[in-house]
């Protein structure tokens, strides 16, 4: 489903990423462990097309994502893939409906049917009581749940999660970590996560260490 083939990264005389290869399966829970400054952000970016290798290519399904220019790259990225970070980035004026609803407003989707699909998700992740609150309103587990529901709203091939618990507390990860396995039963969802958090990492169905730049 997602391939990575010889992916490589640099940043002036610093080699991140040194001829990366790896493969997510459909469906599979894939954790990405390694220490600080190792390349696994910067690998999950060029994954989610936020960034380009330096060479190598990233296939999506059918894609090959490295052969699309910014413009169609963007609408890729909204339609096929779903974000989910440490800090939420949710919006602060909007509601937790209206931060969820936003990337299908985007694609082109009528508000009603926005709002229909959001709702949906708020409430499978039992958050739809607080859908008219503001973010500065909802602990930090509900706003990474609002923020699931956001990366979910358009149906993505794939959810790449980058430190999706690191800002919570232990009740709250281990909440969220079992969501995203709820999340993968319920809608067939792919996870590729970056994370430092051992339990998450170890409750993926493969974990992936990237090295010196390698994975192994």
């Amino acid at each position: 489903m997602i391939k990575a083939i010889n992916i490589n990264k640099s940043y002036g005389d610093l080699h991140v990423l040194r001829d990366v290869n790896l493969e997510v399966q459909q469906g599979e829970v894939v954790s990405i462990v390694g220490a600080s400054g190792a390349g696994k952000t910067t690998l999950l970016q060029i994954l989610g097309t936020l960034d380009r290798p330096d060479s190598g290519r990233v296939i999506h399904g059918d894609t090959d994502v490295t052969t699309l220019n910014d413009n169609e790259l963007a609408r890729f990225r909204n339609r096929h893939i779903g974000f989910v970070f440490q800090f939420h980035n949710l919006l602060p004026e909007f509601t937790a409906l209206e931060n969820a609803c936003m990337p299908a407003l985007i694609a082109g989707r009528p508000m009603a049917e926005a709002k229909e699909r959001a709702m949906e998700l708020l409430t499978f992740l039992k958050i739809d009581g607080r859908a008219s609150h503001k973010p500065a309103a909802l602990s930090g587990g509900e706003q990474q749940r609002v923020a699931v529901a956001r990366a979910l709203i358009n149906n993505p091939l794939v959810v790449l999660a980058d430190e999706p618990s690191g800002n919570l507390d232990s009740a709250h990860a281990r909440e969220l970590h079992e969501l995203f396995f709820s999340l993968r039963e319920q809608y067939r969802q792919t996870f590729l996560i970056v994370t430092h958090n051992d339990e998450l990492a170890a409750m993926a169905d493969r974990k992936i260490t990237i090295k010196d730049g390698k994975n192994q």
